[in-house]
């Protein structure tokens, strides 16, 4: 049986950071709130196709901190190599930890009916892409200069080729673009 597939949906600055070093988000914050009114990037579009959401550990726990929670409704798995996750009781029917490795897991997902899966998080993107297991990438470059932080991208074991479906600026200075991977 195939895998779900693997989308990506994520912010970077413009020097390729998704987070600063300690996970926060603030500068994406401000960054947001130059949008236009009721502009979200495509994002309710992007997850009009979503089945499931995975995630990695940290990301979870920075996600706890919104307010509401942000995937009602949505199957969360949260991937730790240890499988030691605190959720919530309140989010306990809807999040699941799971030990298993990303193929593994998207493997399974397939078995229950899931067709296609959002990945967040820096480290869980990472290793998808060393397992050359992401189909689609929605990249978001926000024109601020970070200097360091938290990388999306990482070492991968070979060359990976990718196709440019689409590029669409913003007059707020945000540029996003979609690709697919080609195999």
């Amino acid at each position: 049986m195939p895998r779900a597939q693997a989308h990506v949906f994520i912010a970077t600055s413009l020097d390729g950071y998704i987070a600063r070093p300690d996970g926060s988000l603030d500068w994406l914050m401000r960054a947001q709130a130059t949008a236009p009114a009721g502009e979200d990037f495509g994002y309710a579009r992007f997850m009009q196709g979503i089945d499931a959401l995975v995630m990695g550990r940290k990301t979870f726990e920075t996600v706890l901190g919104f307010d509401p929670w942000p995937y009602p409704g949505l199957a969360v798995h949260v991937l730790s190599r240890s499988g030691a996750v605190c959720v919530p009781a309140a989010l306990a029917p809807r999040v699941q930890p799971s030990a298993l490795a990303p193929a593994e897991l998207l493997l399974q997902l397939a078995q229950t009916g899931v067709r296609c899966a959002y990945l967040d998080g820096g480290e869980l993107i990472q290793s998808c892409l060393q397992a050359d297991l992401v189909d689609s990438m929605t990249i978001t470059t926000v024109p601020v200069l970070l200097g360091s932080g938290r990388r999306l991208f990482g070492p991968l074991p070979a060359d990976q080729a990718w196709a440019a479906d689409s590029v669409q600026p913003w007059d707020n200075g945000f540029v996003q673009a979609v690709y697919t991977r080609q195999r």
